[in-house]
């Protein structure tokens, strides 16, 4: 989980708000809690301040003013399950004591996020109490709020505030939820619906205050993905709030941390973080894509957990290649938290000794991180068939924990066991939301769909209609599952109203007119196919070589059914967004080729940038390059590539100047696109002084200058003439 930094009382303090400094961008940010210091200037264009509260000698309203004073927008985020509310906690806030809204174990234990902080069971109080921390921050003329990671954990649901919103919403007694299915159904609901309640109430509080103070506010809920979440046991509203008007979009909060978390394939647990973070990012964008909200994508340079520098360098750069495959979502969260990762001491690989961020790291991530700020949207696909979905849905996180009757999932291997056989067979699967069929967006480019209810339920009769419409006008449905878990009978709708279906599958085969018999079966559906696996779909990742069969259907079902082309099978993944080219190739496939991609090319995870005549990647590895040969007014000066954000570029007859920004103590590295080979080379500081430690090459080959200094957030001015 990401980690809140601070923890101070709230002070009510007056105060008139300056003007937000204008910007025709909001591509990039990054959230702290710190006030602005020359160690964490990372220039993006927006700084979302952490936290409401006030600290040693500065309120929460300079602290906001720190950030604008140095050119930012600012934003705000803050916990909507948990958070540095001491007020409200300990009673400052309205007289009661509020510690008694944890979320609580089974054993009587309270869960926790910190000492005095729980995670919080969102009653009327609590969503009151934000209301008043929403006032505080559009006083302050902020625009944009984040309420992040509404969560409630699956183990939770004994305390007796949530008993309480159990009587009700449900108007019955509370039911222990480790005492069957049914009881863990009901309980995930009610956990859903009050995080849905509270982030209405609140996000419609903050639009409508500062509505009335002449302010335009926008709200977004920075989450983990719902492939995290169900897999981390955790209950979360998701998909259910891009419908709501007072939610304006999301941040995709997929990091080292959610991405490293064991999976099986082939029978063997192990990490897979950038497979695993492709699917993260693939399901926040099934989530938010047909409902047009904005989605951010965040990545980490590090992560909440103590690992070493090298491990960190190599997950980041697995998943930020995985966030990048995605060429619809051009707008990302840069890094959360840059006071923990530039001025935290970490440990060197196989040492017991901390440093700070290493200067080589440090500038392969400000290179990555300030490509961001350039790098576009594109048509352009992941190469392979991109015309597979899995169906996934809310009530996954609703069968996690406990479990009943004998039933596992163990690593959420059910979901995983639909695309884990494709995607590391280079099929860039996507993920489809069931709580989105109703847009038309939702289904239009998908040739086959997998769906299992082996680990979720429908919602309602209306999603089996629109997948039977669907089908009848051609799509290809592979329904996998044997139907056997205990919550296939926990009384729903299916099982209610008139219904007497024992499994809700039942009523889909009924709107398909299909009539399975057993084993797997294949039906002809008006334009369309069914085709029915009757195997439990972790078996196709838990036992070895035990996805054959499920391949094989696969195949069938999108070369004959769909008629739409070969099933290519290969071990990579690529993408060309502008003038970038992003790849990846997966092990444990068959083919254990390298992948070659013909140069020249800037290699933008190598903090030397260096230009090369090809780029090889083994299995296992992923490449950020610039392809030179795709770069746009090759004869006019420019900054490829940088640890640094440039301003002021001006090309005038036979020279290039650029003001060049980014954190104190960090090292920059350039690649500059000239005519012709500079003659002089100019580096002043912001004071004017000449800065006498600049290394440079030129490389003939690509007519590009290599450029190397010391950062400064004052800037550094350099001027090239040839």
């Amino acid at each position: 989980m990401r980690k809140g930094l601070l923890s101070f009382s709230l002070a009510a303090v007056s105060f008139i708000a300056s003007a937000q400094v204008k910007s025709p961008l909001q591509k990039t940010t990054f959230q702290t809690g710190s006030p602005w210091r020359k160690e964490i200037d990372v220039r993006s264009d927006v700084a979302i301040v952490y936290g409401p509260n006030d600290q040693r000698g500065m309120t929460f309203e300079q602290r906001v003013q720190s950030w604008r004073d140095h050119g930012y927008q600012t934003a705000f985020m803050t916990g909507i399950a948990w958070g540095s509310y001491a007020d409200f906690f300990t009673g400052k806030f309205d007289g009661k004591n509020h510690l008694d809204l944890a979320q609580v174990e089974r054993n009587g234990k309270p869960i926790m996020h910190g000492v005095n902080v729980p995670y919080v069971v969102p009653t009327q109080a609590f969503i009151d109490y934000m209301k008043s921390v929403m006032k505080r921050v559009v006083d302050v003329g902020i625009k944009e709020i984040f309420l992040e990671e509404p969560e409630f954990w699956a183990r939770g649901g004994y305390s007796e505030p949530f008993k309480e919103e159990w009587q009700k919403f449900y108007g019955f007694a509370w039911k222990p939820q480790h005492e069957s299915a049914e009881n863990t159904y009901l309980s995930s609901k009610l956990k859903y619906q009050l995080y849905y309640n509270c982030i209405k109430q609140v996000s419609e509080y903050a639009k409508e205050y500062a509505k009335s103070k002449g302010i335009v506010v926008k709200v977004y809920i920075p989450t983990h993905s719902l492939v995290n979440y169900s897999s981390w046991q955790i209950v979360s509203p998701e998909a259910s709030l891009a419908s709501l008007p007072s939610i304006d979009g999301y941040i995709a909060q997929v990091w080292t941390g959610t991405s490293r978390e064991a999976t099986y394939f082939n029978g063997q647990r192990k990490e897979r973080v950038f497979e695993n973070a492709f699917l993260e990012y693939g399901s926040m964008v099934s989530m938010t894509a047909p409902t047009k909200r904005k989605l951010f994508f965040l990545t980490d340079p590090i992560e909440d957990a103590h690992r070493d520098w090298a491990d960190y360098k190599r997950n980041y750069q697995a998943t930020f290649s995985a966030k990048l495959l995605y060429p619809m979502v051009a707008d990302y969260e840069v890094m959360p938290w840059p006071e923990r990762i530039y001025t935290g001491k970490y440990r060197l690989a196989n040492s017991d000794s901390s440093v700070y961020i290493p200067k080589y790291y440090s500038t392969q991530m400000q290179v990555m991180v300030n490509s961001l700020n350039k790098i576009p949207t594109s048509t352009n696909k992941v190469t392979g068939v991109n015309g597979i979905g899995v169906l996934m849905g809310n009530s996954l996180m609703f069968q996690r924990l406990p479990t009943h009757n004998g039933f596992e999932d163990p690593q959420f291997s059910i979901f995983y066991g639909q695309t884990l056989p494709l995607v590391k067979r280079g099929i860039p699967v996507q993920t489809v939301h069931m709580e989105n069929l109703g847009y038309a967006a939702t289904l239009k480019d998908i040739k086959v769909l997998v769906m299992s209810y082996a680990n979720m339920k429908p919602n309602s009769a209306t999603e089996h209609e629109q997948l039977a419409t669907w089908v009848k006008k051609g799509g290809v449905l592979i329904y996998v599952g044997k139907d056997d878990d205990p919550y296939q009978s926990v009384l729903e709708w299916w099982n209610t109203k008139g219904n007497s279906f024992t499994a809700p599958s039942q009523h889909l085969f009924k709107l398909l007119g299909v009539n399975p018999t057993g084993g797997n079966q294949k039906f002809k559906v008006g334009a369309g196919a069914v085709h029915i696996i009757r195997e439990n779909p972790k078996d196709f990742v838990m036992q070895a070589n035990n996805d054959a069969t499920y391949l094989a259907t696969v195949k069938q079902a999108y070369e004959t059914d769909a008629k739409a082309g070969t099933l290519t099978i290969k071990n990579n993944l690529y993408l060309e967004r502008g003038m970038y080219t992003i790849a990846a190739v997966l092990n444990e496939n068959e083919n254990t080729k390298p992948y070659l991609v013909k140069g020249p090319v800037i290699d933008l995870f190598d903090p030397t940038l260096p230009v090369l005549a090809e780029k090889v990647i083994n299995p296992g590895e992923q490449a950020y390059l610039i392809d030179l040969k795709r770069v746009t007014n090759k004869t006019k000066p420019q900054v490829l590539a940088s640890a640094s954000r440039e301003y002021d570029e001006k090309a005038q007859g036979r020279q290039f100047s650029f003001l060049s920004k980014s954190p104190a103590n960090t090292l920059n590295a350039m690649r500059i696109l000239l005519p012709a080979e500079a003659k002089k080379i100019t580096v002043t500081d912001s004071n004017g002084a000449a800065i006498t430690d600049v290394k440079s090459s030129w490389d003939k080959s690509s007519n590009t200058l290599y450029l190397s200094f010391e950062n400064s957030p004052d800037g550094v001015s350099v001027r090239l003439e040839w």
